[in-house]
C-alpha cells in the first residue's frame, strides 16, 4: 500500500513502544477499511433521506473506493518524503473533516463528493500507516506477525462495517456511520505524536507522479459515473460514446506519463512477473465481485426480506466467521500448495453462493435461502483474500514490495468500484421505467427491486466464474512459488530456484 519496503529501517527510536504503534496504525486501516462497506446496509434510509434513485446509490460506495485506489500509490511516496507520521495526522483530519460533512449532506452531490474526500484521506491513511509498520518492525518473524496482523484486518473490518452501519442506521440515524468516525479521526491525530515517531525516507527526493495520479483516478471516475448515466441516457449517444472517448484517452495518458516520468506510480515493468500480474487482474475481477456482493444483498434483504438494517447487520454474522475459516485454511494450505488450486476452491464457494442467491426467492427464509450461500461466499471470500495477497508478492524483490503492495490494493479497491459500476449498470437497466409502470403498487415494486437484484447477483455469479478461469488457465502451477515466506517481498527465484518458478516471463 506504500512504497515503503524499499527504505531504511531505523526502528521505533526511544521511547516509543513497537506494540503500541502496531495497536495505532491497526486502528487508523481499520477506519479505513470498514468505511468501504459501512454504508452498505443503510443506503435505503440514505435514499429515503435525500431522495436518491437507485441508480445513483452505487456513487456512494464508489467514490470512496476509486478516490482511495487512485492516489494510494502517490500516498505511499509523499509519505515517505515528507514525514509519515505527519501524513497520517493529515488523513485522519481530512477523513474526519470529510466524515462530518458527510453526515451533514443535504442532497446526493454533497453526499458522493463527501465520500470522494473521505477516499482521499483514507488514502493518506493507508500508505502512511503501513510505512510505519514496516519502519518499525524489523525484517524477520517480528515485521511477519505485524504484517499478519495487519493482513487480516480487511476481511474483519469489511464484515463489522456491515453490521455496524445497520446497527447504526437503524438506531440513532444513517448520519452515524460518518459521524462516528469524526471523534475517533481527530482523536489519533492529537494521539499520533505521543504515540509514532516521525520518519521519513533518506532515499534523494523525486519528483512525484501526480500527473499519474490525477489521469488514472480521472479516467476511473468517469468510466464510473459513464457507466451509471448511461442507464439513463443510452448507450448509443453522443454523450456517453464521448465519456467513453475520454476514459480511453485518459487511461492511455497515464500508460504514458508512467513511461516517461522518473519516478513512476505505478513502475510497467513489475508486469513482466507474471503470477503477480495475474494475481492483479485477479483481484479486480474478485473484488468487483465482492464489492457488488455486499451492495446488492444489503439492498436484497432489506428490500426483499424485509429486514430492518440492524437484522440485515447481523444476518452478515455467519459470513463472518466463514471468513475467518477460509482465511485460515488458505494460509495452511498455501505453503504446501500453489496458488492455482486454493485460489479455484475460493472462487468455486463464492460462485456457488452467488449462484444461490440468484435463485433465492424474494419470500424465502434466511435459514435455507440465505444462510447457505453466506457461508459459501465467506469461505470464498477468506481463501481468495489470503491467497491474492500473497500472489501478489510472489517474485518481487525486497527494493520493488512497497510498489507491489500498492498495486496489489490499487488493484481491489478500483476493482471493487468498477465491479460495482459494471454490475449496477446491468441490474438497473430500464429500472426506473419498470418502476414508473408499477403505478406505486408496493407488491408490484417489492417484484421489480427483487428482479433487480437477483439480476445483479447473476451477474456478479458470471464475474467470479471469470475469475476462475483466470486463475485455472494462467496462475503458474508451481507449489514452492507461493512458499508464504514471500507474502512480504522475498525474491522468488532465490528459492525456488528459477524464474519460471516465481511466474517470471522470459
Amino acid at each position: 500500500m506504500a512504497a515503503a519496503d524499499s527504505l531504511a529501517r531505523s526502528g521505533p527510536g526511544a521511547g516509543f513502544k513497537p506494540g503500541a504503534i502496531l495497536a495505532f496504525v491497526c486502528l487508523g486501516q481499520f477506519m479505513v477499511f470498514i468505511d468501504v462497506s459501512i454504508v452498505n446496509l443503510a443506503l435505503p434510509s440514505i435514499q429515503d433521506g435525500l431522495d436518491m434513485s437507485d441508480v445513483s446509490l452505487n456513487y456512494i460506495v464508489t467514490a470512496y473506493s476509486t478516490v482511495l485506489g487512485g492516489f494510494l500509490l502517490l500516498g505511499g511516496r509523499l509519505a515517505d518524503t515528507f514525514g509519515r507520521r505527519k501524513f497520517l495526522m493529515g488523513g485522519f483530519l481530512i477523513f474526519a473533516l470529510a466524515s462530518l460533512t458527510s453526515g451533514l449532506a443535504q442532497n446526493a452531490a454533497m453526499l458522493i463528493t463527501s465520500r470522494g474526500f473521505q477516499g482521499l484521506g483514507a488514502s493518506m491513511i493507508a500508505p502512511a500507516a503501513l510505512s510505519i509498520l514496516t519502519n518499525t518492525f524489523p525484517e524477520g518473524p517480528e515485521r511477519n506477525k505485524a504484517l499478519g496482523v495487519w493482513g487480516s484486518l480487511a476481511g474483519i473490518a469489511s464484515i463489522l462495517g456491515v453490521i455496524l452501519g445497520g446497527v447504526l442506521a437503524d438506531g440513532p440515524g444513517w448520519e452515524w456511520i460518518f459521524w462516528i468516525n469524526v471523534p475517533i479521526g481527530i482523536g489519533l491525530a492529537l494521539l499520533a505524536p505521543r504515540v509514532v515517531p516521525e520518519s521519513k525516507s533518506d532515499a534523494p527526493r523525486q519528483r512525484f507522479d501526480f500527473a499519474g495520479a490525477g489521469t488514472l483516478t480521472a479516467g476511473l471516475l468517469l468510466l464510473i459515473f459513464t457507466l451509471g448515466e448511461a442507464i439513463n441516457v443510452g448507450w448509443g449517444t453522443a454523450r456517453t460514446i464521448g465519456s467513453l472517448a475520454g476514459v480511453v484517452v485518459l487511461l492511455v495518458a497515464f500508460l504514458v506519463i508512467e513511461t516517461k516520468v522518473e519516478a513512476p506510480m505505478m513502475p510497467l515493468r513489475i508486469f513482466r512477473l507474471k503470477t503477480m500480474r495475474v494475481a492483479n487482474f485477479s483481484a479486480i475481477l474478485v473484488f468487483g465481485t465482492f464489492g457488488a456482493l455486499f451492495f446488492f444483498a444489503s439492498l436484497f434483504m432489506q428490500q426483499a426480506f424485509g429486514y430492518s438494517p440492524m437484522k440485515a447487520g447481523f444476518a452478515y454474522v455467519p459470513l463472518a466467521f466463514s471468513v475467518a475459516v477460509g482465511a485460515g485454511a488458505a494460509s495452511g494450505m498455501i505453503a504446501k500448495v500453489a496458488a492455482r488450486p486454493v485460489l479455484a476452491a475460493g472462487l468455486v464457494c463464492t460462485t456457488a453462493g452467488l449462484l444461490l442467491l440468484w435463485r433465492a426467492p424474494a419470500d424465502g427464509s434466511y435459514v435455507v435461502d440465505l444462510l447457505p450461500a453466506f457461508i459459501l461466499l465467506g469461505l470464498g471470500c477468506g481463501m481468495v483474500f489470503v491467497t491474492l495477497q500473497i500472489a501478489a508478492f510472489v517474485g518481487i524483490p525486497d527494493e520493488e514490495a512497497g510498489v507491489g503492495a500498492g498495486l496489489i490494493n490499487t488493484s481491489q479497491e478500483a476493482g471493487g468500484a468498477l465491479g460495482l459500476a459494471v454490475i449496477a449498470t446491468i441490474a438497473y437497466n430500464g429500472l426506473e421505467d419498470k418502476l414508473a409502470k408499477t403505478g406505486g403498487n408496493p407488491a408490484k415494486i417489492h417484484d421489480v427491486q427483487a428482479d433487480a437484484n437477483h439480476l445483479a447477483f447473476l451477474a456478479a455469479a458470471i464475474l467470479s466464474f471469470s475469475a476462475l478461469l483466470v486463475a485455472l488457465f494462467f496462475m503458474p502451477k508451481g507449489a514452492q512459488s507461493m512458499s508464504s515466506a514471500h507474502a512480504h517481498g522475498t525474491g522468488d527465484a532465490e528459492v525456488a530456484g528459477t524464474p519460471e518458478a516465481a511466474g517470471v516471463e522470459k
